[in-house]
């Protein structure tokens, strides 16, 4: 493992739900007193919390009959409340104090808006403040859902360049086979040239979760290529986070690659939120793939699908459709559409504002 200053940690729902659906009351008070000896060895934290469904089901008795989204919505909108004032209760023991930002995926699409969250919690950590982070489930509707909360977690990490992020699910790690089988044994180390493993990785979702391992896997990866090193750990065992702290930890440790540019950390999340879709021909693809660093010109453009307006995202393919990257328009479709296949025209994506999927 590597040294670490700023670490968003992710508790998942699992973590903090008893097997009953209930929360586990002692298992949040067990990790809040290991965030604060984090924090008192000078780590900058923050907490992006699950959870909020189990306090509200415990809080909302609903009927058997009622709509699962609306139920969902319910026990969001509920048990957030409580998950808040339970981590409030918990940390003013310790006089620390916290703050609760909401957010859902719409709030990462807009470059702009996702600087003032990034201003947000870096204010709030420059003034001791911990952030717990947590998606409004209650305004989501399920196509702009994240992932799970580990998609949340990652976009957070990568937002406010954390050189960590730990994911306590309930399971030790990833595994070469399923966890409870005693013939599996714990993959510690994935290094960052290391070869695909999802056909270790069960597709089963955790109990409470939306998310499973594989989902977790994939965000792991995405987050290590952008230089974050990711730790995959049992939030359940006692002393979790201490063992972090001491390097004793048996967890599965993704090894980070060189730290990207800010900008192109907000792209390499932008699989879901872009607007518009670039075509390019094979001289442009051998011209953004190649060891010198380019922008994408309308010359190399073939065609564009989707309107879009200067600052959003759009999805780049090949001439065969495969994705290839992602970048920020530096003006709008209309525009883009007047210069398509054009020689000297202003690039439509500038290479400071360019992620390349395989070639990053």
């Amino acid at each position: 493992m590597l040294p670490s200053k700023t670490i968003v940690i992710k508790i998942g729902s699992n973590v903090l739900t008893q097997s009953d659906g209930l929360p586990d009351i002692n298992r949040m008070e067990h990790l809040v007193d290991q965030v604060m000896r984090l924090k008192k060895a000078g780590k900058k934290v923050v907490l992006v919390s699950s959870g909020a469904v189990a306090f509200g089901r415990q809080k909302a008795i609903l009927p058997e009959k009622l709509n699962p989204v609306f139920k969902k919505q319910i026990w969001a909108s509920t048990g957030q409340i409580h998950l808040i004032n339970q981590y409030q209760h918990l940390f003013e023991k310790s006089r620390q104090t916290i703050a609760q930002i909401l957010v859902t995926k719409e709030d990462f699409r807009d470059r702009k808006h996702f600087l003032n969250m990034k201003n947000c919690i870096e204010a709030l950590l420059q003034q001791d403040i911990l952030p717990i982070v947590n998606e409004n489930d209650t305004v989501t509707i399920t196509e702009l859902m994240f992932t799970d909360n580990d998609e949340l977690a990652g976009l957070t990490a990568a937002m406010i360049n954390a050189d960590t992020l730990i994911i306590l699910s309930n399971v030790d790690g990833i595994f070469t086979g399923n966890p409870e089988n005693s013939a599996s044994q714990l993959i510690e180390k994935i290094q960052a040239n290391m070869p695909e493993i999802n056909q270790y990785i069960a597709a089963s979702k955790s109990s409470f979760g939306r998310g499973g391992m594989l989902t977790k896997y994939a965000m792991a990866k995405k987050s290590a290529d952008l230089g974050i090193q990711v730790l995959i750990a049992n939030g359940k065992r006692d002393g979790v986070l201490d063992a972090f702290l001491d390097k004793s930890l048996r967890c599965t440790w993704f090894e980070p690659k060189k730290q990207k540019q800010a900008p192109k950390k907000w792209l390499a999340h932008g699989s879901h939120y872009y607007k518009g879709e670039v075509f390019i021909n094979s001289g442009a693809k051998e011209s953004l793939t190649s060891t010198v660093i380019r922008s994408l010109l309308p010359i190399g453009i073939f065609r564009i699908e989707g309107e879009f307006s200067k600052g959003d995202i759009l999805l780049i393919r090949d001439e065969k459709g495969e994705k290839i990257g992602l970048g920020r328009a530096e003006y709008s479709s209309k525009s883009a559409l007047e210069k398509i296949g054009e020689r000297q025209q202003k690039a439509l994506i500038h290479y400071n504002y360019l992620y390349l999927f395989d070639h990053e």
